[in-house]
């Protein structure tokens, strides 16, 4: 245990002062040293956990009797001033979690769920994507909150009778959505609303396959060109990350990741230190579909990471690779706190764009790749296509390769 821990227990006058609590508070101040907060924060932390304890006392309440609403009341007394510090209902949430943690109050009473038929039906759905499809849980997560939002509306105010669905339900559902929806994002709907009818088609809840009779959304395929950044565009992202701090050195090391590597937004966030074999200098990532892939660890990505962890990263439990740049020091939640990250270097690198996000760095790398002579196969095979047809928009960008098979126009050049 550092030193520094002991220098922020609290001394037994507050441990006094904190009534029934007092006792918990050495071990939360040791929690709270070991998130990552400093000690000025970890003072304000423990002075509103002994209010809370001298409150219980007060109130003739052991700490067992400590709980969501008494939290909520004890917030209540504090006075104007008091109450508009922030933080005070999160040091809340903390010390419960803290005193569940080591047995010390009983667990939180979970409340009954009120389980409708449509809860009934999703869930099984849910199940269903995860154990027998085996697809990941972004994926689970895009295609539930449309099957749900499919049934709300179709049987809203009536029973649900899976028996009476139509495929027009579907097509008028869809038809619904796209009045406020990109063509991608309805695309999405009409992949996910087939998924669930033959889901129910499976399990006998409707009595014909109704998939087929939902119509496509019409998205001319290779219509457009893939979006990239130049390379000096790349460059200056990596650029804008402050190599001096260790928000810098973090950020800087996913962008290589992103930019080197081609990885997935939702693979970075995964990333644990286990995945890296730093003596046959690879990287396992956990692709889509839960496929476990090698990868060479590029010098200039190797760099980057080594300087993170050895001059960046915070000590802490998580075993994930990238974690928040201040307290509490956790992982990253998902895929979204990447693109936000993306983000916010455009922000500073002065990049007016009109698609932002991670995904921008990918295919940045395809089209970089091709334009050095790289041909579609070898990109497939960087950016783990399962599929040829994936990679075939990448033809588009080599324009003077495409110049060459061109049919001459009848016209003549004018």
């Amino acid at each position: 245990m550092s030193s520094h821990v002991f220098s922020i227990a609290p001394t037994s006058q507050l441990r006094e002062r904190a009534g029934p609590l007092g006792s918990a508070l050495g071990g939360f101040a040791e929690r709270l040293a070991t998130e990552g907060y400093a000690r000025f924060t970890i003072g304000l932390k423990l002075a509103t956990a002994r209010d809370l304890g001298g409150w219980l006392e007060r109130q003739g309440l052991a700490a067992a009797a400590l709980d969501e609403q008494r939290v909520a009341a004890f917030l209540l007394t504090r006075d104007r001033r008091r109450r508009a510090r922030r933080g005070e209902a999160a040091t809340g949430r903390q010390l419960l979690d803290h005193l569940r943690t080591n047995g010390s109050i009983p667990a939180a009473r979970s409340v009954p769920r009120s389980v409708s038929p449509i809860d009934r039906i999703t869930d099984c759905y849910q199940r269903f994507l995860i154990n027998e499809r085996g697809l990941g849980q972004s994926t689970v997560r895009s295609y539930l909150p449309i099957a749900r939002a499919f049934l709300t509306q179709r049987f809203a105010g009536q029973p649900v009778a899976l028996e009476s669905l139509t495929a027009r339900d579907a097509n008028q559902f869809v038809l619904h959505e796209a009045g406020r929806l990109s063509c991608a994002r309805c695309q999405l709907v009409v992949t996910a609303l087939r998924s669930l009818l033959r889901h129910l088609h499976q399990r006998g809840d409707i009595p014909a396959d109704l998939a087929g009779g939902l119509l496509p959304v019409r998205r001319w395929r290779l219509a457009g060109l893939p979006e990239a950044l130049a390379p000096e565009q790349v460059q200056a992202l990596l650029d804008s990350c402050d190599r001096s701090t260790a928000m810098g050195r973090r950020d800087r090391a996913v962008l290589l990741l992103l930019a080197r590597l081609g990885l997935r937004a939702g693979e970075v966030a995964q990333l644990t230190l286990d995945d890296f074999d730093w003596n046959q200098a690879t990287l396992s990532v956990t692709g889509k579909g839960q496929r476990r892939e090698a990868l060479p660890l590029l010098h200039e990505v190797g760099e980057a990471i080594t300087e993170y962890l050895r001059d960046g990263r915070p000590p802490c439990p998580t075993r994930h690779l990238f974690v928040r740049a201040r307290a509490p020091y956790r992982s990253f939640r998902s895929q979204h706190a990447v693109c936000d990250l993306v983000r916010r270097a455009q922000e500073r690198a002065g990049l007016e764009l009109r698609r932002k996000g991670a995904h921008l760095l990918r295919r940045s790398l395809a089209t970089g790749m091709l334009r050095d002579g790289a041909t579609l196969d070898d990109i497939g095979q960087v950016l783990r296509h399962r599929h040829p047809d994936t990679t075939r928009i990448y033809a588009k960008v080599d324009l003077e390769a495409l110049r060459s098979v061109a049919a001459v126009w009848p016209g003549g050049v004018a």
